[in-house]
């Protein structure tokens, strides 16, 4: 983006941090980052990798536009206690972005001594180190359109970044965050059915992967139903249908719809709890 002149502040260098900090810089925005770490050899490190600074966390709070929460919601309180002061007393405009698992951003609202200021929640998930993930947002009604424009601008090497309600992003996150597991274990398991039919095992990993790839952009740039899809694989009486028969009998997809309607389940427990906590 053109003459933009603004800091990009992440609190905590963990792997999530990480990621989003490495599709930022992807989309050329390095030299705008500040790291900082309670462990800052991680900060500095981080630094020396993608471009930017690493930070004490009153420069942070101080400096950055951009205030990328990326700590785990235990952690939240403590950090607040340290700098919700420093950031009432700022008078440029400032923007918090929020990942902490279940932490509404009334919470962040609250935690921060009602600083009246724009937050957006994000969900992201392990492919935006590729730039391939997804990432769930939402904002509080300070968020502006050149506030949204600018944000979607510095991930936009991340993968799909997609608006969702607030109200949904658990159910959303429910699949895009724990997802990728659940594919993964999949492809693990087609990878062992071609060892059973005599693969090395090497093969039939680099298979299964590539499997998965092609036909997820199959899936997205055709706009047809996966059940059509499906269905032009499947000849009649040919092997893909006898392996879809196999799959039903083991209640394939019920099972897949289950792993994530009690991932979504234990997500609510999660929150109630760490609402409580944080609170």
């Amino acid at each position: 983006m053109e003459n933009f002149d603004k800091k990009i502040a992440f609190i905590g260098c963990g792997n999530m941090g990480k990621a989003l900090a490495s599709a930022i810089s992807a989309a050329g925005f390095g030299d705008d980052l500040l790291f900082c770490d309670h462990t800052m050899n991680k900060a500095q490190s981080l630094a020396e990798q993608l471009g930017g600074t690493a930070s004490e966390l009153e420069k942070i709070v101080k400096e950055g536009y951009f205030i990328f929460l990326a700590i785990k919601p235990q952690g939240l309180e403590s950090l607040f206690s340290e700098i919700s002061e420093k950031l009432q007393t700022r008078k440029d405009r400032f923007i918090l972005v929020t990942m902490a698992a279940g932490v509404e951003m009334e919470t962040i609202q609250n935690l921060s001594g009602q600083c009246d200021c724009p937050v957006i929640r994000i969900m992201p998930n392990t492919p935006v180190t590729l730039g391939e993930g997804t990432i769930l947002y939402c904002t509080n009604d300070k968020i502006t359109d050149k506030d949204k424009e600018e944000f979607l601008k510095i991930l936009s090497k991340s993968g799909v970044v997609d608006f969702i309600p607030e109200d949904k992003i658990d159910a959303a996150s429910a699949l895009t965050g724990c997802g990728p597991a659940f594919v993964y274990m999949f492809a693990e398991a087609l990878a062992d059915g071609a060892v059973e039919c005599g693969l090395p095992r090497d093969k039939a990993m680099l298979y299964a992967a590539q499997t998965l790839l092609g036909s997820a952009k199959m899936l997205m740039q055709s706009g047809k139903h996966p059940g059509k899809l499906k269905d032009e694989v499947c000849s009649p009486g040919g092997t893909t249908i006898q392996g879809v028969h196999a799959l039903e009998m083991g209640a394939f997809r019920g099972v897949s719809a289950s792993a994530v309607t009690a991932a979504y389940e234990k997500t609510l427990k999660i929150n109630h709890l760490t609402t409580k906590t944080v609170l």
